[in-house]
């Protein structure tokens, strides 16, 4: 069940798209099989997990101090907190995008059991677990790695990511998925992973509200913009590797996403590329990661940063992950509100909608740091053919 998407787009022609074979989409047909219960043991890795010497890990990354932002004040209506909540979040949004919030409501068991059941999938067999498969071009379903769309520069990880929708008369569409891919046996499986959609979409939405606030809109603007989201919940499963300085769990990119919603394991490994060095975040249970995409940067009008960020893995301890990556109902046109338009601040991105950005770094562009500005050349130059 893919997010619907534009079926076909042009070739692109630009000079950040990479034609080598380390990063152009696969279509030979054939693909390596990542099979974590296999490769955790090998001391020689698959030559195409190992990546370039510059882009080999640093595992002593100094920690990266991002603000910790209390939303329980906030969101009971506090004026003062909402004052220091809307400038911590401000001056990280314009430096990295990167900040903690705590005190944010989600149940502790909720998010418990959610990590209990990423435990529950990625322990099956492979071939239980391929019932779920996503297949080229699509942005749901399991991945073993990226091995088909590429062939090097492999991330060391599976993944499991499904469709959340906001939109009414779709309360149980996460069990159905499970139930039609999975059988009988997911219905618990469903039921966790709806009610921590739920959960994280309403808390994405009070998240919105803040980010209104921090650039000087109304609260409202943006909750109302995302209130029938329609976004993607995906879960990361990094099993250990023999060899974790010769790999990446996840390659440096940006998220094309509006917003994520992360909570990490207490297994570090997420990194942030901040003053021209990795920075690591470290785990806190009781609190999200959260930072800005590239749909929300252009929503922002740049004001806001989506930054590089990727995971490193270890020898030893598997490392998981939960992600929801929060964006707009199908048919919104991603633009900035008129309050952060002027002469002094003339429109940087042209209007888009996310099933478009989405479908390019789905089919045509393997996402990294310049994908909005690609994509933005892209549309330019389709519209003067």
């Amino acid at each position: 069940m893919a997010i619907d998407c534009i079926k076909t787009m042009p070739s692109i022609t630009t000079p950040h798209h990479h034609p080598k074979d380390q990063d152009q989409c696969k279509d030979d047909g054939k693909s390596f099989v990542f099979d974590a219960q296999v490769l955790r043991h090998q001391t020689n890795i698959p030559q195409q997990f190992i990546w370039p010497d510059h882009e080999k890990p640093n595992t002593n990354a100094p920690e990266l101090q991002v603000p910790l932002v209390d939303l329980g004040d906030f969101l009971s209506g506090n004026p003062v907190a909402a004052v220091e909540a809307s400038r911590l979040v401000g001056e990280a949004c314009k430096k990295h995008g990167f900040f903690l919030v705590v005190n944010h409501g989600v149940d502790k068991t909720l998010i418990a059991h959610a990590h209990n059941y990423v435990d529950t999938f990625f322990k099956l067999p492979l071939s239980e677990k391929q019932k779920a498969q996503r297949k080229i071009g699509e942005s749901c379903g399991y991945a073993s790695s990226f091995t088909g769309r590429f062939s090097s520069k492999l991330p060391w990880k599976e993944t499991l990511s499904f469709r959340y929708t906001a939109e009414e008369n779709s309360s149980k569409h996460i069990e159905e998925y499970f139930h039609n891919r999975m059988g009988e046996d997911f219905a618990e499986f469903g039921t966790v992973y709806q009610d921590y959609c739920e959960a994280m979409s309403t808390l994405s939405l009070g998240i919105m509200e803040l980010l209104g606030m921090s650039l000087g809109v109304s609260r409202e603007h943006f909750r109302e913009f995302f209130n029938e989201n329609d976004s993607i919940m995906r879960l990361n499963y990094y099993p250990p590797c023999q060899k974790p300085d010769l790999t990446l769990g996840t390659g440096p990119h940006c998220d094309p996403t509006s917003l994520t919603i992360l909570h990490q394991d207490q297994v570090g490994g997420l990194q942030v590329f901040v003053d021209n060095e990795w920075r690591s975040i470290n785990p806190n249970f009781d609190a999200f990661v959260v930072n800005i995409g590239d749909t929300f940067m252009a929503l922002s009008n740049g004001i806001y940063r989506s930054c590089l960020h990727r995971a490193v893995v270890n020898s030893q301890t598997p490392r998981k992950s939960l992600a929801f990556f929060l964006c707009p109902k199908n048919d919104k046109m991603v633009t900035p509100p008129h309050e952060l338009v002027d002469t002094c601040n003339p429109r940087i991105y042209p209007d888009f909608t996310w099933p478009m950005l989405l479908e390019f770094t789905q089919k045509h562009y393997r996402a990294d740091m310049k994908t909005l500005e690609v994509f933005t050349n892209w549309l330019h130059q389709r519209s003067f053919t």
